[in-house]
Order: structure tokens, then C-alpha cells, then sequence
């Protein structure tokens, strides 16, 4: 008997206890006697709030994201700690408005931190703060980070220097969708396994990193993880493949690139979402689903209606973001919840599903949102 059935026939107990007795009366209480779920977090780049299907755009297709919404919650009201890729994702990633730590610029080839004066691949996440995965390690979870990091370059700042186990995906900001044929520009760009494994793959990237997610689904099945996939889609290059670009025969230029673009990244959401059903871990995995900051209308010509701004503005079209979350047995499916919430919450909301306790972690930001999800308050 596998330690997922065993987590669900436990969970099914603890409500019947919850409705007959008063000694279990509460998500505190109750949680004790729980298994640890999956966490798999499903994260775009530069993705515009209103294209998605869930988010009612009648141009863009995004059937797999749309049922997940369905089966979960729909949040209206999330926002980002930044404009920008990086600074947002400093966050994610601590639980902290990245301004605490002084990580408030992109690392990017060129450019300098105005705080500490470092520039390009040194500018990165400092080691004095602790990750995310720190904090799911020592809970018994297994982590990879797939696709973009963007928290920096150098090798002191490498992913698996932070918690995470597995690294498939690049350290700087933006890269090809297809295999470079020679060294790029910028060389945070070239694909790398693990560390200082740099080989480029095979395909359409998007694809392939769902695919690696996969394989590590697969790998890790029996014990609890955590899967950080960090797409580049649908952020510029505006690549495309030609047969989803068809699907859009009414779109034009990078509109429809960015449609197809898209596409894919729901393809590759619907590939993992689709390996928990397989494997029979869909009930026993906390899903979310999210965007780094608002799209620009530039280069993808996204859209962020109704909302005003773009990335890089501090109006609600530059922070404000799709959101979706999914957990089977402790949230209702096919709601739609109106307050506003951060990205800054997922590092106390994952660890409290893991069971862990965010209240004894010092000077983050964000609150878990189990308690207010789940209906146990409203405060």
C-alpha cells in the first residue's frame, strides 16, 4: 500500500473526526495527522493577464490551464513584489519584498545593482537568505528547478547551491526556444544539467522542460517533492512552433506568436498535470499556477486588460497576475476568490502543507493562505 492511498484514507478519517467530535477542530490541529503533499508549481514569464482562457480571452487557447482552474481556485486579486523578472522571482523564492535584501534589479548582461554596485552574474540573490527549498529539505522533500533561474549567475548563486537537488534550465534571463548551434551572447544562457553540465537539447523548449519535469515526477513518485518550473515561455524570443502558430489563423505577427507560444506552455502544464494522474498523485499534490509580472506590449504584444500598465510599471498591468491553485481535499474546486494575495505567500503556504511552520520563520513577508482558502478564516 503506497504512502498516497495511505494519505488520502487518513485524510478522509481526520474529517470524519472533525464533523463528530470536538477534540479535532481545527486546519492546526488536523494537519498533524496528514501526509505531506507534492508541490508542483507551474510558473509563466511575462505572460499577459488576460490571455488565458480562465482569464477569458477569446483569442488564446489554454484548454489544460482552464480545467485547472476549474478544479481549483481562481484567485482575481494576485500580485507580485516586482515589475520585473528577476526582483519577482527574489521574492517567490524568499518570502520577502526583494528591497530587504537589495536584490532590486534584473541581472542582466550590463547591468549594476545601484545598492551594492555589482554588476551582470554577480548580481544575485545573497547567501545570507534562505530559499525556499531550505526550507522543504528538512521536511523530506526532494526539489528541481527547471527552466529559468534568473537569481544569479555566478557559481556561488547556483540553484543547487540553494536547496535544490535538481537543476535542468539556465541561469540568466531569456534564451532561445530551439538549440543554439554555436555559444550564445550571453553565456548564463547556454542549457545546463545539474552543475557546469552544458549541453543544449533537443526540440522545442518548453516542451522539453516539461518533459524533464516528468521524468522527475517519475523518479520520485514515492517520496514528497517539489517541483519549481520556471518557464521562459512566453518572455521574447517570440519562437514559435509553426504547427501551434496554425492554430491562430487569425492572429498576426507576434500576436500570434505569442498565442502559440502559449499554447505550448499549456501543453507542457497539461503534460505534468497529466503525469500526477497517471501515476495516481494528482489528489496528493498542491498545484499552482502563476506569472512573474505583467506582460510588456512590445515584444509578445500581450495583453493585460482591463487592467492599466505593463512590466516594468508599478500600475496593476505590471504586478498583477493570473493565479491558480489546486489542492484536492483541502480546497473547494471551481471557486473564485476576490482578496488580494501575493506571490510572497506561496513560501509559508508551502510550507505548512509540508507541515511544517512558517510561524517561526523570521522577517518574511508573505502568510500562508491554507487558513483563508480553506475557509477556516476571513480576517
Amino acid at each position: 500500500m503506497n504512502r498516497h492511498f495511505l494519505n488520502k484514507r487518513c485524510f478522509q478519517v481526520i474529517m470524519v473526526a472533525v464533523a463528530i467530535t470536538p477534540l479535532v477542530g481545527s486546519w492546526a490541529e488536523a494537519r498533524e495527522d496528514l501526509g505531506k503533499p507534492n508541490i508542483v508549481l507551474l510558473f509563466a514569464d511575462d505572460a499577459g493577464f488576460a490571455d488565458f482562457g480562465f482569464q477569458n480571452s477569446r483569442q488564446f487557447k489554454t484548454p489544460h490551464l482552464d480545467q485547472l482552474a476549474r478544479q481549483g481556485i481562481r484567485v482575481t486579486s494576485a500580485y507580485v513584489s516586482a515589475s520585473v523578472c528577476g526582483p519577482s522571482r527574489a521574492g517567490l523564492m524568499t518570502g520577502k519584498y526583494q528591497q530587504r535584501f537589495g536584490f532590486e534589479e534584473n541581472n542582466v548582461p550590463g547591468a549594476m545593482s545601484l545598492r551594492s554596485g555589482l554588476r551582470g552574474a554577480d548580481m544575485g540573490v545573497p547567501l545570507d537568505q534562505t530559499m525556499l527549498p531550505e526550507y522543504l529539505k528538512p521536511l523530506g522533500y526532494r526539489s528541481i528547478v527547471l527552466g529559468k533561474w534568473h537569481q544569479g549567475g555566478a557559481d556561488r548563486f547556483h540553484p543547487l547551491k540553494r536547496g535544490f537537488d535538481e537543476f535542468y534550465g539556465f541561469r540568466g534571463g531569456a534564451r532561445s526556444y530551439f538549440a543554439y548551434k554555436g555559444k550564445p551572447k550571453d553565456p548564463l544562457n547556454r542549457l545546463e544539467r545539474d552543475y557546469g553540465n552544458f549541453k543544449e537539447h533537443e526540440g522545442y523548449l518548453t516542451d522539453v522542460l516539461a518533459d524533464e519535469a516528468c521524468a522527475f515526477i517519475e523518479r520520485n513518485k514515492d517520496d514528497p517533492f517539489f517541483v519549481y518550473l520556471a518557464f521562459n515561455a512566453v518572455h521574447s524570443p517570440m519562437h514559435a512552433l509553426q504547427e501551434d502558430m496554425d492554430e491562430f489563423p487569425q492572429l498576426k505577427g507576434n500576436r500570434k506568436k505569442q498565442a502559440a507560444m502559449t499554447l505550448a506552455m499549456d501543453r507542457a502544464c497539461g503534460k505534468v498535470l497529466g503525469k500526477l494522474e497517471e501515476l495516481g498523485l494528482a489528489d496528493d499534490t498542491l498545484v499552482v499556477f502563476s506569472n512573474d509580472n505583467g506582460g510588456p506590449t512590445d515584444a509578445n504584444a500581450s495583453d493585460n486588460e482591463p487592467l492599466s500598465g505593463v512590466k516594468g510599471t508599478h500600475l496593476e498591468g505590471g504586478i498583477r497576475v493570473p493565479f491558480i491553485i489546486k489542492w484536492p481535499g483541502q480546497f473547494k474546486a471551481g471557486v473564485v476568490y476576490d482578496h488580494p494575495i501575493s506571490t510572497l505567500d506561496l513560501l509559508p503556504t508551502f510550507v505548512e502543507a509540508a507541515r511544517g511552520t512558517p510561524s517561526s520563520i523570521k522577517g518574511i513577508d508573505g502568510k500562508s493562505l491554507i487558513p483563508f482558502l480553506n475557509g477556516s478564516r476571513s480576517d
